[in-house]
């Protein structure tokens, strides 16, 4: 792809894109313009060949695809100093939690295509699910998205109204799965193992799962019953985490991220 890049707010979530974009093959650095108040915090992306700037209405300028990966209640004051700059043929892609297509329409004007987009910190290595949003009229834009995204992880088209459930579910998520994996390594240890023998087991069984997952397509139940035996060690363990209401909290944590994320919009 030929297009140029501009990524508005390059925190966490916008550095790992845009270390995504590149470890995909999608864009080099010299296409990439990263933002931030603090440039200094930008140096490392310099030194690898990234254009870095404070400059939004520059960035914005030079490129032509616009990723918003800035916080919510910075994006309006973001377009209103860049709005000479988000001229036609160009298209936006929105990271902002809480903020729709249509305000961010109404801000930017018909003519520009919005593509909402929620994926995760793990688009960093290639391993993100993100889930997009569009209308219908920019629908090239959304298979744009779909190949940008796609690169660096796997992609969902979904209704603008679930994006809220796609942060807690996907976004959140990574951070319920890494918790869940240090808890078994803490078990680990003290069963026995040192601590890095311990998490790299924990982490490769969490990866191993997931795996039989997504290439199985079946439902967890039905490789959970491949893995217990009658009276064994699988099932003991399972049923004390279940009794210690392991469904129950990680259901309840998402709930409670998604009412959270509810409440920002």
């Amino acid at each position: 792809m030929d297009d140029k890049i501009a990524i508005i707010g390059c925190g966490n979530i916008g550095g790992a894109i845009a270390k995504g974009l590149v470890r995909s093959g999608s864009a080099t650095p010299g296409q990439l313009t990263v933002t931030r108040r603090q440039t200094d915090q930008l140096a490392h992306f310099a030194s690898e060949g990234y254009n870095i700037t404070s400059d939004n209405s520059a960035a914005i300028q030079s490129a032509e695809i616009v990723i918003l990966t800035v916080q919510p209640q910075q994006v309006m004051e973001i377009l209103d100093v860049a709005a000479d700059a988000l001229t036609a043929g160009k298209m936006v892609l929105s990271v902002v939690s809480g903020m729709t297509i249509a305000d961010l329409s109404a801000k930017l004007g018909s003519g520009l295509p919005v593509v909402r987009a929620m994926p995760n910190i793990a688009i960093e290595i290639g391993e993100s699910i993100t889930c997009l949003a569009a209308r219908v009229q920019d629908s090239s834009a959304l298979a744009l998205a779909a190949k940008l995204f796609g690169g660096m992880g796997a992609t969902l088209e979904i209704d603008e109204e679930l994006m809220v459930p796609a942060t807690a579910l996907g976004a959140c998520g990574v951070a319920f799965f890494l918790r869940c994996i240090r808890a078994m390594s803490q078990g680990g240890i003290e069963i026995g193992f040192h601590p890095e023998e311990a998490l790299q087991i924990a982490a490769q069984a969490a990866r191993g799962a997931a795996s039989l997952m997504l290439q199985m397509e079946g439902h967890p139940e039905s490789a959970i019953d491949r893995v217990t035996t009658p009276r064994g060690a699988t099932i003991s363990g399972l049923n004390k985490m279940e009794h210690e209401g392991l469904s129950s909290a990680i259901i309840k944590g998402i709930i409670a991220s998604a009412d959270k994320l509810g409440k920002l919009v």
